[in-house]
C-alpha cells in the first residue's frame, strides 16, 4: 500500500486554513495528539485534544481558528470537522477496483456496461440492466433484471439489487445492502387480531385456522444521486408505487426501510432505525439510532427524531421528537418536570400522612363521616 505524503503548505491549502509554520515537515498521516508522531498532523479539534498536545510527539497540529501555540506548526481552520473530512479524503486509500471484468462474472448478453467499469469476481448482472460509466461492482454483487445504475458508483461485496431498481450516480452501497426485496405486506380472509384491536380496542374473536395471503410488490426502489447506504441495510420495493430515497441522503448500517416509503433529500438515518411501510420523511430529517416509526405517518422537513423514539403519529416541520410514545421534546421535558413535582408531592404526603389519618379517624369518631 503506497504511503501518501503532503507538505504543510499543501494541507493548509486543502483545508483553507491559516498556516503558522515553525519547521518543514513531511506529513504522512493524521491522528489524535496522543497517537501522533513527528510526521503526523495532530488533530486537536476541541479543548480536550488541545490540552493533549503537550503530551504529543507531533510537530504540526490542526486547531480551531484563534488557537495560538508556541514551538509547533499550526493550521487554523474555521470549521474543524469540515477540515477533518477533507484531510481524511486526502489520505484515504480506497478498495481495489481494477477497471476490468473478472472472468467469473456472469453478465447477461442484453446488459449494457458503461466505460471504465469494474466488475468483480462472481458478480451477476441480469437481463437489460445498465451499469454507468466508472461504476465498480465488487465481488459477489448481484444485479437483477432491468436495473439501472448510474455513473461513478461503488458497490461493496455482497450487495443485492432486485429487479427494476434504479440507483443514481455517485452512490456508495456497503457490504450486504439489499435493495428491492418484496415489501412485508399480507392480508387475511377475515379481520385479523391487529384489525380487531385497531377498530374495537380488543381481540374478541380468534380464528385459529386463519389463512394469510401475500400481497405481491409491483413497485420498485429508486435511489437518487449521492446517496450512501450502510452495511446490511434493507430497503423494500413498493407495493404499487416506488420506494424512494432522495439525493444526498446518508443511511447507516442495519437500517430497515419498508415498502412505499418516501425519504427526502439530505436526510441522516442512523443505525438500527426501523421505518414501517408508507411513511413520508421530509428533507434534511435526522433520525437517531434505534428509533422506530409506525406505518403511514409523515415527518416534516428539518425535523430531528432522537434515539430510541417510538414514533406513532405524524409531526410537522422542524419538530424535535423524543420518547415512546414519541412527543415533541418540549412536551417530553414538561412531563419530566411533572414527574419531579409528583415525587416532591408524594414525599410531602408521606411526611404528613399520619396527620391526615388522625384527622379522618377523628371525623369518623365524631360521626361526621
Amino acid at each position: 500500500m503506497g504511503e501518501k505524503k503532503f507538505s504543510l503548505e499543501q494541507l493548509a491549502q486543502l483545508t483553507e486554513g491559516i498556516l503558522t509554520k515553525v519547521s518543514d515537515i513531511e506529513i504522512t498521516r493524521v491522528a489524535p495528539p496522543k497517537l501522533a508522531d513527528e510526521n503526523t498532523l495532530a488533530l486537536a479539534m476541541n479543548e480536550d485534544e488541545i490540552e493533549n498536545i503537550s503530551q504529543s510527539k507531533a510537530r504540526a497540529v490542526l486547531v480551531p481558528l484563534g488557537v495560538n501555540l508556541e514551538g509547533i506548526s499550526t493550521i487554523e481552520v474555521e470549521r474543524p470537522r469540515l477540515a477533518f473530512m477533507k484531510l481524511l479524503n486526502a489520505f484515504y486509500i480506497g478498495p481495489d477496483t481494477p477497471r476490468a471484468i473478472h472472468p467469473s462474472a456472469v453478465i447477461d448478453e442484453s446488459a449494457k456496461l458503461g466505460k471504465n467499469v469494474s466488475i468483480g469476481a462472481n458478480v451477476v448482472i441480469g437481463a437489460n440492466s445498465v451499469i454507468g460509466d466508472n461504476t465498480a461492482l465488487m465481488a459477489n454483487v448481484y444485479v437483477g433484471k432491468d436495473v439501472v445504475i448510474g455513473s461513478d458508483c461503488l458497490f461493496h461485496p455482497g450487495v443485492n439489487i432486485g429487479d427494476f431498481v434504479q440507483v443514481g450516480s455517485r452512490c456508495i452501497l456497503h457490504h450486504g445492502v439489499s435493495l428491492g426485496a418484496d415489501g412485508f405486506s399480507f392480508v387475511t380472509e377475515a379481520p385479523n387480531n391487529i384489525e380487531q384491536a385497531r377498530e374495537q380496542g380488543a381481540i374478541k374473536e380468534v380464528n385459529k385456522e386463519v389463512k394469510v395471503f401475500k400481497i405481491p410488490s409491483l413497485g420498485s426502489v429508486i435511489i437518487e444521486d449521492d446517496v450512501e447506504i450502510g452495511a446490511n441495510t434493507t430497503i423494500d420495493r413498493g407495493t404499487i408505487e416506488n420506494t424512494t430515497i432522495g439525493a444526498q441522503t446518508k443511511i447507516d448500517n442495519l437500517v430497515m426501510i419498508g415498502h412505499n416509503c418516501k425519504i427526502g433529500r439530505a436526510c441522516t438515518i442512523v443505525s438500527q432505525v426501523g421505518i414501517a411501510g408508507s411513511c413520508t420523511i421530509g428533507d434534511r430529517v435526522v433520525i437517531a439510532g434505534q428509533a422506530g416509526l409506525k406505518d403511514h405517518i409523515e415527518i416534516g422537513d428539518d425535523s430531528i427524531i432522537l434515539a430510541k423514539a417510538g414514533v406513532s403519529k405524524s409531526f410537522g416541520p422542524k419538530s424535535v421528537i423524543m420518547g415512546a410514545p414519541a412527543v415533541l421534546r418540549k412536551d417530553f421535558i414538561k412531563r419530566l418536570k411533572y414527574l419531579d413535582e409528583a415525587e416532591i408531592m408524594v414525599k410531602k404526603y408521606k411526611k404528613y400522612q399520619h396527620l391526615l389519618e388522625d384527622y379522618e379517624k377523628f371525623l369518623n369518631e365524631d360521626g361526621k363521616i
